[in-house]
């Protein structure tokens, strides 16, 4: 199965798909002000707006990760990406926000990318260079970072509907190269049913591995929609310039992530992980008690970016190496505890803002979450290089 040529051409083409497709997933994010003055929406209405597409992306996760596992990964990423095409089109002609909320849930679809093309990689790459190969396949999040980069410039000159029509013939090129020049992957020999695959579900290791992810991707996928709004609430940034600050914090959580595949081969995905929450506190901690200097907020968000990167790459390291035979399964499982970490703290902060009129509480609340990640990290796989699929029952 560990073709080499084919190998890197599924890893290439699988990279560049998902960051199409997480294009599309954040596609609503940097045009979210031009919609609120478009339907004169309130704060509530846009971050809804926004966190929308991050539900159905999180929830869809888990079926498409087992489907890739079922039917492979060149059929399940074609079908995905064409999918896309409808919601694209929906959210073009919408005239309300009402149409706008519907179609902006069915563009969540795209978010389940990552699943496909995890389970995709993982199933052509040999063990020991997983952790290396996965964290590649992760710069596909660069799409996050590319919509804020490109989409608000084509709606400028071309008209809103097109920064969401313009996407349509890129999915479909890159739709037609994973179909047509990547290899299926090769028949297990044993098929679950969905029920089945969900099994992994008895094993803690799946729910551990759920929560490190729904606190490292969910913190990555907060930052990136809801920094704008934050950073021009504090400190009455342009929507422009708060975009940039938000687009630069995607791109190197999504350049560290390789790192954290990488040293997940070489060290050890659990001494990555103890560094790396580690690192969350300290910078949740200091953005809770410094948000009132924008260097100081600054600093803090560039590490928290960096570590999360890491983060991210480590947790994949360890999902083939526990879940060998499961891959697909518990990639959408623990991909959708990360989605929906990115769902829930946009909606949180704007209501403890309005509650309480700061956002300390919610940042102090990441610092705890990531205080117990650490202990947890600590007792369970902080302890050698290698982690043997040993699995204890819930």
């Amino acid at each position: 199965m560990h073709d080499e040529k084919a190998s890197r051409r599924i890893l290439i083409l699988s990279t560049f798909g998902m960051a199409l497709a997480f294009t599309v997933w954040a596609s609503l994010s940097p045009l979210a002000n031009q919609f609120q003055t478009l339907y004169d929406l309130t704060a509530t209405q846009k971050s809804v707006l926004v966190a929308v597409p991050v539900l159905l992306g999180s929830i869809m996760r888990v079926p498409i990760g087992i489907l890739a596992d079922r039917f492979g990964g060149r059929k399940v990423f074609t079908l995905l990406l064409l999918f896309t095409i409808i919601p694209l089109i929906g959210v073009g002609l919408s005239s309300s926000y009402g149409s706008l909320l519907f179609w902006a849930f069915f563009l969540g679809v795209a978010g389940a990318s990552f699943a496909v093309s995890i389970t995709f990689v993982s199933k052509w790459t040999p063990s020991d260079k997983q952790g290396t190969a996965l964290g590649i396949n992760g710069l596909g999040n660069f799409g996050t970072a590319l919509a804020g980069f490109t989409l608000p410039s084509i709606a400028i000159y071309f008209g809103l509907q097109w920064a969401f029509f313009g996407l349509i013939i890129p999915v479909i090129v890159m739709a037609a190269l994973i179909w047509f020049w990547t290899p299926e992957t090769p028949k297990s020999g044993e098929k679950k049913t969905m029920l089945g695959a969900l099994s992994v579900l008895k094993f803690k290791n799946s729910w551990v591995l759920s929560l490190f992810y729904f606190v490292t991707f969910g913190a990555f996928v907060a930052f990136g929609i809801y920094l704008p709004i934050l950073l021009m609430d504090l400190y009455s940034l342009s929507a422009v310039d708060a975009g940039m600050r938000a687009a630069g914090f995607v791109v190197i959580a999504t350049i560290a992530r390789p790192l954290g595949g990488y040293l997940g081969d070489k060290v050890g995905a659990g001494k990555v992980l103890t560094f790396v929450f580690s690192g969350i506190v300290l910078g949740a901690l200091v953005i809770s008690f410094g948000m009132a200097s924008i260097i100081v907020m600054t600093i803090a968000c560039l590490v928290v970016a960096a570590v999360t990167g890491i983060g991210n790459g480590a947790v994949f390291k360890l999902v083939p190496d526990l879940f060998p035979k499961a891959t697909g399964a518990v990639t959408g499982i623990v991909g959708a505890a990360g989605g929906l970490g990115g769902f829930f703290p946009p909606i949180l902060l704007g209501s403890i803002k309005d509650v309480t009129g700061t956002y300390m509480i919610g940042f102090l609340g990441l610092a705890l979450l990531s205080v117990v990640c650490f202990i947890i990290n600590k007792r369970q796989f902080d302890h050698s290089k290698k982690t043997t699929f040993v699995e204890a029952r819930l």
